[in-house]
């Protein structure tokens, strides 16, 4: 397909192509004259990783003033994984346009199409600005009506509703360690469910400690 038309599905017209067909090469890529200096994608998927990171959280820190960290952070984790990416990648089928070794299938490669997509990101924040990639991001990636339908719930009321519904029990956190002074502490907590699925996090007190715990087990069972 032509990469014309893969600007027409993302909704941005690039200064410089050259950008762009650099963010679709995959490393397994050979050109037929193996002589061609030809980059993969994996640089600017470095820069689009952050530049998402970035976009995401002042996105949701503007949309929710008051929300806590570990809510905010809930959000981001929400965009900013290999699955809502890939989703994004599956819907405008971005893996036509993947430049990668014969004989490979990458239609339905999470990792692969994550990864491509954040390249994206990336050569549109090269082109033309973080302004540009933001309106991509937000426009594009993020499921706004699903945002303003859905109540914000924290971590750990998610972790526990998962945890009644499928196991009759609570998540049960543990205090390993505490390390730092008392003006600037620093907690690490333990959470499992059942004796299973345990995850360790840090935080600079006990409840953001137990939150990034809650939602790093959240990630793991994939809720």
């Amino acid at each position: 397909m032509l990469i014309n038309d893969l600007q027409k599905k993302i909704n941005y017209k690039f200064k410089d192509i050259n950008l762009l067909k650099e963010a679709l090469v995959h490393s397994s890529y050979v050109p037929e004259n193996s002589q061609k200096n030809i980059k993969n994608y994996e640089r600017l998927e470095f820069l689009g990783d952050r530049v998402l990171g970035l976009v995401l959280a002042e996105y949701f820190f503007k949309l929710f003033p008051d929300a806590n960290e570990g809510m905010l952070n809930n959000y981001l984790q929400r965009y900013a994984n290999q699955n809502a990416l890939a989703e994004y990648a599956i819907k405008i089928n971005l893996s036509d346009f993947i430049k990668f070794q014969k004989g490979d299938s990458l239609e339905f490669n999470k990792s692969v199409l994550s990864d491509v997509v954040e390249s994206v990101i990336a050569s549109i924040y090269l082109d033309t600005g973080f302004n540009s990639s933001k309106n991509f991001i937000i426009n594009q990636i993020i499921d706004i009506d699903l945002i303003n339908s859905e109540p914000t719930k924290h971590p750990k009321s998610l972790l526990q509703e998962y945890s009644l519904n499928k196991y009759k029990c609570l998540p049960k956190y543990i205090i390993i360690n505490k390390t730092g002074t008392d003006h600037k502490p620093k907690f690490m907590v333990s959470v499992s469910i059942d004796k299973i699925n345990k995850v360790v996090s840090e935080g600079s007190s006990l409840k953001n400690a137990e939150e990034a715990a809650a939602l790093k087990l959240l990630g793991v069972l994939k809720i």
